[in-house]
């Protein structure tokens, strides 16, 4: 669940903090006001290009930031971890919870930085966490069941235990047919020529054995050699460099180093830069400058002294080693990490190339009998997708219907292929019908952007149970609809808030009614600036006839509003 979304200088916000709860939270605002930027921030969050057209006019970058509190064994956690990131761990009722950030910054000039778990982090790593907890829909965003393999893992998580148990048996038996039709391919092979082969390869793998050579170990040698050739070199322009940016304790003028007249620089501009605020900004970097300068010679003067003493000694041991790399190389790779891979491809194949006549016959007989098990296990798997199948569709048609699509259905198309794969040998897509006569088409194809929304909306209400993602976002679900249509649109989003988070960008008071939480985004009178508050329930109401009258102050308006939200409650 995300607890807080931090934006700054993106679009016409300039700073904003949404404190964000469980269940519906609905974002509403005029117009203009920057309800798409929370949209657009969420976007940068989940890896998405950025655009340097979004950062505010007049700043230097934008910042998109949120706090998720997750379960702990939450799959997020790993990739935070894994990437080198840091989540802070609590116990809340008895449950291991930890928090997740998040952030994204973009600069005017495009650049891009990511960060998960308070570390630098690829902008795709930063994807891959946010993917796991954040599912969007928009108008031209849809983020979630739209690949092959999403609506598979959809299906069969819809299915429940029975595809996931034939599934797994499937797949182990899949993985040893595999390796026994490999042994045999191998084996077919004339039994002379398979023992020549395996000579030659046990005495290869003995030499390469013989060496014990370490994954990348060239590589980091090469370097380790270059490095030592040249040690005097490296220590000697370490030392003057050093010297030219903060001087030595030998230096007859100390003053006369990089270090000194930028500081120099600095306190003369700053002694006069309150007269003009350009010369305020200039005297700001001038001192950066100093800063950079003085890290950069104390990192110097840290790399001098760590250069080894004893590097003629360590030379020859480095290439002594380099050359027994390189005969390895000069016959099984380009490189040690490619000799360890044809090393462990040779072990494969010398297992195959020892196969006795009796044992390939055991082989056959044991890959005639696989064979036989995977037409049968993915014959049922077929059976039972079919089935689920079925029911999904069934299920969202009748959603569809009631978020004024009354003639649509989604149809769950199954069908067997000749090809076995991990996932069995069926292909599964998902495809909408517009109506009854028409040929269906896959999803996001001969849909409008808020027609596809509802698409994902009834889609998410079905799998809610089955498939939770924390967080889902939906901008302008109800676009194009009102009346009895919006009010269950509310109802439903309503119904997806009781499993995860819900977060709303609408227009519609109908749909608004239903919310846990308001959020309001308002605008200042020149439009330039925009901000975001949480309504109270007097506040509400005041929105809620805005959004039904045009004005908050009619009185029939705001009666209109109460109704409607005691309706959503009731």
């Amino acid at each position: 669940m995300i607890e807080e979304i931090h934006i700054h200088d993106l679009g016409v916000i300039t700073d904003a903090v949404l404190p964000l709860g469980p269940g519906l939270s609905i974002l509403s605002g005029e117009t203009g006001a920057g309800k798409t930027m929370v949209v657009t921030a969420l976007g940068m969050l989940l890896g998405n290009r950025a655009d340097a057209g979004s950062v505010r006019s007049g700043s230097t970058k934008a910042l998109a930031e949120a706090t998720v509190r997750v379960p702990s064994d939450h799959a997020a956690v790993a990739l935070v971890e894994e990437s080198g990131g840091a989540v802070d761990s609590e116990t809340v009722n008895g449950t291991e919870e930890s928090l997740v950030l998040l952030s994204r910054t973009v600069s005017a000039e495009g650049r891009s930085r990511a960060h998960v778990g308070g570390r630098s982090a690829p902008v795709g790593t930063l994807g891959a966490v946010g993917e796991t907890l954040v599912a969007v829909h928009g108008q031209s965003d849809q983020l979630r069941l739209k690949s092959p393999a999403a609506q598979r893992t959809a299906l069969d998580d819809y299915a429940g235990a029975d595809v996931a148990e034939e599934l797994a048996t499937y797949r182990g038996k899949l993985a040893r047919y595999r390796e026994v039709v490999a042994t045999l391919r191998v084996a077919k092979e004339n039994s002379r020529e398979r023992a020549l082969q395996a000579q030659a390869l046990t005495t290869a793998l003995e030499e390469i054995d013989a060496v014990e050579p370490v994954p990348g170990e060239d590589a980091q040698l090469d370097a380790e050699s270059e490095k030592l050739t040249n040690l005097e070199a490296l220590r000697g322009a370490a030392l003057s460099a050093h010297g030219a940016l903060s001087g030595s304790d030998a230096d007859d003028e100390p003053d006369l180093n990089a270090v000194a007249l930028l500081s120099h620089a600095h306190q003369a501009l700053d002694l006069v830069a309150e007269s003009d605020p350009e010369l305020v900004a200039l005297a700001t970097r001038v001192r950066e400058l100093t800063v950079v300068a003085a890290d950069v010679a104390a990192d110097l003067s840290g790399y001098a002294s760590g250069l080894d003493e004893d590097g003629p000694a360590r030379l020859a041991e480095v290439e002594a080693r380099r050359s027994a790399l390189r005969a390895l190389t000069k016959k099984y790779g380009a490189s040690i990490d490619e000799v360890l891979s044809w090393a462990d491809e040779a072990r494969t194949r010398l297992e195959g190339l020892v196969v006795d006549p009796q044992r390939e016959e055991q082989l056959r007989a044991e890959g005639e009998s696989l064979h036989a098990a995977l037409v049968k296990h993915a014959t049922r798997l077929l059976e039972l997708r079919r089935v689920a199948a079925k029911k999904l569709a069934g299920a969202v048609s009748e959603e569809l219907s009631a978020l004024a699509m009354p003639n649509a259905s989604l149809v769950v198309a199954v069908e067997p292929s000749e090809r076995f794969t991990d996932d069995g040998r069926d292909t599964i897509e998902f495809m909408l019908a517009p109506h009854p006569q028409a040929t269906p088409r896959p999803l996001g194809k001969g849909a409008s952007g808020g027609e596809l929304s509802r698409i994902m909306l009834a889609l998410e209400v079905v799998l809610s149970e089955v498939d939770p993602v924390p967080t889902f976002v939906f901008d302008e679900v109800d676009s194009g609809v009102g009346g009895k249509a919006a009010v269950e649109i509310g109802r439903r989003l309503k119904m997806l808030a009781k499993n995860v988070q819900v977060l709303v960008v609408t227009h519609l008071p109908q749909v608004a009614a239903f919310a846990d939480q308001h959020i309001l985004v308002t605008k200042s009178s020149d439009s330039s600036v925009s901000d975001v508050k949480v309504l109270t329930d007097e506040e509400r109401v005041v929105e809620l006839a805005r959004m039904l009258a045009g004005h908050e102050d009619s009185r029939a308006a705001r009666e209109h509003a109460r109704e409607l939200m005691r309706d959503a409650t009731a």
